[in-house]
């Protein structure tokens, strides 16, 4: 374990989980799948209009719609034959070439190769909506088999929607499947409700709060269970002694416990003032024997989840992702499915929820995202959150040298322009794709430097083919018309010898900041040009540093000393 380092990769999950994961080799995973033909993977952010960011191209667009590669992807699992074969060859007829189809299909190969990458004690936790959980548990049911299913754990993740034709639609699905029967399980507790405690724990002695529960079980038994207690006959009554086994291994011991007598187990309990004893009833006759349970730290978890709330826009974790689901959701399923040092995959992780909280418990993590916007999101959200705590970690997938960012050009411009802005830390803009108020912007990063308290911007370009000093030319407009502090132009051609003095007559902006024993601010050039071999070999992008507000900052949240026992 000394020598590994977590992983976040860049690309589509599937070729990653195939080529760089090993047999048998995570945990825990959890995912988060886009789930239905309206849905935007990897909608990270919305504009303070509260509109989607078109920047954010939707990765996976073409799975939602039938076509060439899903039916390419369908047979090919039909030619592997088997119970995954047999399930999608039953939903064609059902379901035809449709949306649904196309989303199955592309699910049906990456949960195989999940299955794969897990340990034999490990579990996969598939979280989903209603408009396609009953689909994909059948599929879970396939690729797991069925009886390694154990929860629909139900996520109440919003309060009351009102709709005039329907129940009010309130909940996700996560759906738990282990891959063998003996599986790892940490028994875990939730708070309890306040009205379970007022209605239920209703005595106090001083031991603390009870409440009484039977002492029998229906049905006769043969063996001691079924003897007579201290004038009490479980067996006239169609019943038999149930005795609580926790509390008696703790007062007895183990290995003392399967040596005791049903009787001696109760009157163990009883020495040590576990049973109430009631009054004489109205006919003078006693009413059994009933147990105290006392109030303990918390309830067993249940699979109804309705006391981890959705991250409301006052929350300090909220970082304005729309898909973002809460920490404690997180850390519920990651404690109870995992050890410290075991490895936590999110093979969809998007805003890196997951992997930030599988660090904070002392996991090893694996996060994997089809975008370049994502991967810098995180790299964020795991700094600010984690800072020197941060355990090391590498990116793999994305370009490290000319040549392969060439490639990435060559094969997507829009992701080769989120992976150039993340190079200098930039948000891309809110209209990458298209013309209007953000024409001639691709990205801008937000910086304070003065007692106002208002962001000053830089704007940037990024361009991947031929570029010229007209182009230079065009973005000092776009700065006076943007009234922008710095501009900066990212290009992967070298820029030329006219392209540099076209920006060198932009001239400087003056920072309001003053050093110690400096009579003026600091200066940068108002515009500059950095190629991707500058960027690539450690060249920076200038501007003040004093007070950087591109990016919502993630909660500092340090790392517990030692595993909780509880989920809170």
């Amino acid at each position: 374990m000394s020598d590994w380092k977590n992983k976040l990769f860049f690309g589509d999950n599937l070729p990653i989980l195939r080529d760089h994961i090993p047999d048998e080799s995570v945990d825990l995973v959890y995912l988060d799948p886009p789930f239905n033909s309206n849905a935007n993977y990897n909608v990270l952010f919305k504009e303070k209009s509260g509109e989607h960011s078109h920047a954010q191209i939707t990765a996976f667009e073409d799975t939602w719609e039938w076509g060439g590669e899903a039916e390419e992807t369908y047979y090919e699992a039909i030619h592997k034959g088997g119970r995954v074969a047999d399930f999608l060859q039953a939903f064609r007829v059902l379901l035809g070439p449709s949306d649904m189809m196309a989303y199955l299909v592309m699910m049906a190969p990456r949960l195989l190769e999940m299955r794969r990458v897990l340990k034999r004690t490990g579990s996969i936790y598939l979280h989903c909506d209603p408009t396609a959980s009953h689909y994909l548990k059948l599929l879970m049911d396939a690729v797991f088999e069925a009886r390694q299913f154990r929860n629909e754990v139900i996520w109440k993740r919003t309060s009351a929607h009102v709709n005039p034709r329907r129940w009010g639609p309130v909940h996700d699905v996560i759906i738990f499947y282990s891959k063998a029967d003996s599986y790892l399980w940490n028994p875990a507790t939730q708070p309890y409700e306040l009205a379970h405690l007022k209605s239920k724990y209703r005595n106090e002695d001083d031991r603390g709060r009870y409440h009484l529960t039977d002492l029998t079980g229906a049905g006769t038994r043969a063996g001691d269970s079924g003897l007579e207690w201290r004038g009490y006959n479980p067996t006239a009554m169609g019943r038999h002694w149930a005795v609580p086994k926790d509390e008696v291994v703790e007062l007895a011991g183990g290995e003392a416990y399967s040596a005791l007598t049903t009787q001696q187990k109760l009157d163990l309990l009883d020495d040590h003032k576990y049973i109430y004893w009631p009054e004489r009833g109205r006919r003078g006759r006693p009413g059994f024997p009933r147990f105290k349970r006392y109030l303990g730290d918390g309830m067993p978890v249940q699979d109804v989840v309705t006391d981890v709330f959705p991250i409301n826009s006052q929350a300090q974790e909220r970082l304005g992702y729309p898909t973002q689901k809460p920490e404690s959701l997180l850390e519920r399923i990651i404690k109870a499915s995992s050890n410290e040092g075991d490895v936590v995959l999110d093979p969809f992780c998007g805003c890196g929820t997951t992997i930030s909280v599988a660090e904070r418990l002392h996991r090893r993590w694996i996060g994997i995202d089809i975008t370049h916007l994502a991967i810098t999101l995180i790299r964020h959200r795991l700094a600010d959150t984690h800072g020197a705590e941060l355990s090391p970690y590498e990116v793999l997938g994305d370009p490290k040298d000319l040549g392969s960012a060439q490639a990435l050009a060559q094969v997507d411009r829009y992701q080769f322009q989120w992976w150039a802005l993340g190079l200098v830390d930039a948000r891309p803009a809110r209209d990458v794709r298209k013309k209007g108020a953000d024409a001639g912007v691709d990205g801008y990063i937000n910086f304070i430097d003065d007692t106002s308290g208002v962001a000053k911007r830089v704007v940037l370009q990024v361009k991947s083919g031929h570029v010229k000093s007209g182009d230079i030319r065009d973005l000092k407009g776009v700065l006076d018309r943007d009234k922008a502090a710095i501009g900066g132009f990212i290009t992967l051609e070298p820029p030329t010898a006219a392209m540099r003095t076209e920006a060198v007559s932009a001239g400087f902006y003056e920072s309001a900041f003053k050093f110690e024993g400096s009579a003026s601010g600091e200066k940068f050039p108002r515009l500059q040009i950095l190629s991707i071999q500058d960027l690539l070999s450690g060249k920076k992008l200038e501007y003040p540093r004093h007070r950087i507000e591109t990016f919502r900052q993630a909660a500092r949240n340090p790392k517990p000393s030692a595993e909780q026992t509880g989920l809170f």
